[in-house]
């Protein structure tokens, strides 16, 4: 019986619409293969947007992905809209389609591919068996606190505000989220925080420290976020999943991703408690390349599979466009990012066609 899926496509910026339409191709020949339709709209996020209709998220985008199953994004921002007002620039369209959805939960993957292990600029031995799981709360703390903003004291000095701010009700979903995780992985959390200096992070600690008692076949620990990032560069094997605050995640999650040695191959997942995901790669919208078939389409193709697995609940299909990957990685095919001697150098089009003959073949 065919499963029918509306999908809103948000391609943004820069290579955005390039990967997008890989990963599209992608999905249409999954569809054929597992008797899966998929219903595509296109809406406007980020640059685009502002350009359009003065907005980074119009609200018939954000209305467009709330009747949706899923939603796929690319890519948003660049250089042309660096200079507006910091309410209206493209990043804030996905702070705001984050909090418009209620995604509370990123999970970004970081899995060294034995393929490309020589693509990382760490040492092999350091990195070899890496594969480990970020999981970020993604509409609380810092980023959403208030007060906010840039004020003038008294003395007609200016001063900026930011303010970190969590509830036990938000510490304990984002943690039930991760422990979960963790039970699907290799039942190790590493919780991180800053409980030394920080009010927040000692209620974190508190409340992740209570959680454990509902998982008693999940091994906690706790890392201050400076030794995690030290931990994360010189032994990254000791980790299996890592929860932590917005601020602290959006660090560390990049981190990991550089352990693989191209951000270009690595996807994410937003969920909430109910409603569609968002599932996007976690590299930016490349600019400089644009335009020039030179992007890596994988991380999106990677991101679909994720969606397909976490929000559509077709672990098959995911299976399938992730096995299709790593067969055209084997036969040798890398675009420019992760091109390494004796390779065969594709564009981001001919990339999409090795996945294309490849998930034939399958």
């Amino acid at each position: 019986m065919t499963q029918h899926y509306r999908i809103t496509l948000l391609p943004g910026d820069g290579i955005g619409p390039e990967i997008m339409a890989v990963t599209v191709q992608v999905l249409k020949r999954i569809g054929e293969q597992f008797d899966l339709q998929f219903e595509f709209q296109e809406a406007l996020m980020g640059g685009v947007a502002i350009d359009a209709t003065g907005e980074p998220l119009p609200a018939a985008t954000l209305e467009a992905c709330r009747a949706s199953d899923a939603v796929l994004l690319a890519a948003i921002g660049g250089p042309q809209w660096d200079n507006l007002p910091t309410q209206q620039r493209p990043e804030r369209g996905l702070l705001g389609l984050r909090a418009g959805l209620g995604l509370f939960a990123n999970l970004r993957p970081a899995k060294i591919l034995p393929q490309l292990i020589d693509a990382s600029t760490l040492k092999r031995e350091v990195i070899d068996g890496v594969d480990l799981m970020v999981v970020r709360e993604l509409t609380g703390g810092i980023y959403f606190g208030q007060p906010k903003g840039i004020f003038t004291t008294e003395s007609g000095e200016k001063r900026g505000v930011n303010t970190m701010a969590y509830t036990e009700s938000e510490i304990d979903r984002i943690g039930r989220v991760a422990f979960e995780t963790a039970r699907k992985r290799s039942h190790r959390l590493c919780s991180v925080d800053k409980a030394n200096v920080l009010e927040v992070s000692q209620l974190w600690r508190t409340h992740m420290t209570e959680l454990a008692k509902e998982y008693p076949d999940v091994e906690l620990s706790h890392l201050y976020v400076d030794n995690a990032a030290m931990q994360l560069v010189r032994s990254p094997k000791q980790f299996d999943t890592i929860v932590t605050s917005n601020l602290f995640g959006d660090i560390l999650s990049d981190a990991a991703a550089m352990l693989t040695g191209s951000i270009g191959m690595l996807p994410s997942a937003s969920l909430g408690s109910t409603g569609p995901g968002v599932f996007e790669p976690v590299h930016g919208s490349a600019p400089d390349i644009a335009g020039q078939n030179k992007a890596n389409p994988l991380a999106q193709v990677l991101s679909a599979a994720m969606m397909l697995r976490y929000g559509l609940h077709q672990p098959q299909a995911a299976d399938r466009i992730e096995q299709a990957v790593l067969q055209v990685l084997d036969a040798g095919n890398r675009t420019g990012d992760i091109l390494s001697p004796g390779m065969t150098l594709l564009g981001c089009r001919e990339m999409g066609e090795a996945l294309l003959n490849t998930l034939q073949s399958q």
